[in-house]
């Protein structure tokens, strides 16, 4: 067999990447479930020219997403008061390693994750994360140790705000962050809550973000059943991949 032909991932025979293309493995397996949605549009009789819109034509028929009860609605508001609050703030700190084209990945990830280990353990009386700021960070922050100032929800890349906003941790966070710009090492130095609203002040935003939660996992699950009948070739999938949730 063609040696080019086995450093090319493929879904059902279908090549992910040209042969001299090298994806990092998260673009890759994103590419993969793309595939296995696009061709189970086809299968279905969706064949739009514009995939995406297959796609979603497909899953508005497949993935059945309840629509959440009025005790649901409540239970998930008292139990994450804080995630609607209004006007929460938060002073924070990062080191940024980026994810740029050709960087190793899974060596990038393992630097992060000693950095991060490093500076929980670190003296707290000293300033260990800002030197690693000034040393590592790939943010124009790095040069004033990291610091973010005090940050709003809104300010923030809306995968890391839903990483850092509503909780109640303060310190250094104990995973990484992960966001568009590459792999966080956070620091929250305070936290301003807010204002809490009462229930029936966000219950369309509670049900929203029920509705989407329900959404991911069917669509997670949709995903691992196509998996599992398909031909992968060069790329492995996981319950955590979901390619359209960014």
């Amino acid at each position: 067999m063609n040696t080019m032909m086995l450093d090319v991932a493929r879904v059902n025979g279908v090549p992910l990447h040209d042969p001299d293309e090298t994806l990092d493995p998260t673009t890759l397996r994103q590419r993969a479930c793309t595939e296995l949605l696009r061709q189970a549009a086809v299968s279905a009789g969706f064949d739009d020219p514009q995939a995406a819109d297959a796609i979603e034509r497909l899953l508005d028929r497949e993935l059945n997403v309840p629509e959440p009860s009025e005790d649901t609605c409540r239970r998930h508001f008292e139990a994450h008061r804080a995630r609607y609050g209004v006007g929460e703030r938060l002073a924070l700190r990062h080191v940024l390693f980026a994810v740029t084209p050709g960087v190793d990945v899974q060596a990038l990830r393992q630097r992060a994750e000693a950095l991060l280990f490093e500076l929980r353990c670190a003296d707290p009386d000293g300033d260990a994360f800002g030197a690693a700021a000034r040393q590592w960070s790939n943010c124009p922050t790095g040069a004033d140790g990291g610091d973010l100032g005090w940050v709003t929800r809104d300010e923030c890349a809306a995968e890391f705000a839903r990483e850092v906003f509503g909780k109640d941790t303060v310190g250094v966070l104990p995973r990484l962050v992960h966001s568009r710009f590459g792999l966080h090492v956070v620091e929250v130095r305070a936290r301003d809550a807010g204002v809490a609203p009462a229930f029936d002040a966000v219950r369309a935003a509670v049900a929203l973000t029920l509705r989407q939660q329900a959404w991911v996992n069917a669509l997670r699950q949709y995903l691992q059943l196509l998996a599992g009948s398909a031909a992968l070739d060069g790329v492995t999938l996981d319950a955590a991949d979901t390619p359209l949730v960014q």
